[in-house]
């Protein structure tokens, strides 16, 4: 999922494991996303892009059949910045499915989710059409 999205290609999201409703992903650490030059401390955005993106991906992985979610609502709580020049890893469980609503959680860390740099909550809306694509529609130039 996150190499189809443009913006996670960018930031050179990985998947690393899938299990389950559980997904666990990679940020390589490159000067271009670095918020603080000054730091070297990779910008908010990249870690909240990132939680959103393996949140999203454990919802459509946690669903009987696959199909496309939209972010409802994600709080991310940051409990410190992450350390430069490392790789940021997180991990996203998606622990209910209700009829059209996702609910996940995530941490993002460098070593050890016992020592996170952010926590996230999540809901994604689920497409009730039960299919990619469905609720593309062409548009008028």
């Amino acid at each position: 999922m996150t190499r189809w999205t443009p913006q996670g290609r960018a930031l050179g999201i990985e998947v690393t494991k899938l299990e389950g409703a559980k997904v666990w992903g990679r940020v390589p650490y490159k000067a271009e996303l670095v918020g603080d030059p000054e730091t070297g401390v990779i910008a908010g955005g990249v870690i909240t892009t990132f939680l959103d993106q393996l949140s999203g991906m454990a919802a459509v992985l946690a669903m009987r059949e696959p199909t496309t979610v939209a972010t409802i609502d994600i709080r991310i709580d940051y409990m410190r910045g992450a350390v430069p020049g490392r790789d940021v890893l997180a991990e996203a469980h998606c622990y209910k499915i209700g009829k059209n609503v996702a609910f996940v959680r995530a941490v993002a860390y460098e070593d050890s989710a016992d020592n996170p740099i952010a926590h996230a909550a999540a809901a994604f809306m689920l497409n009730t059409q039960k299919k990619f694509g469905a609720n593309l529609r062409e548009t008028k130039k």
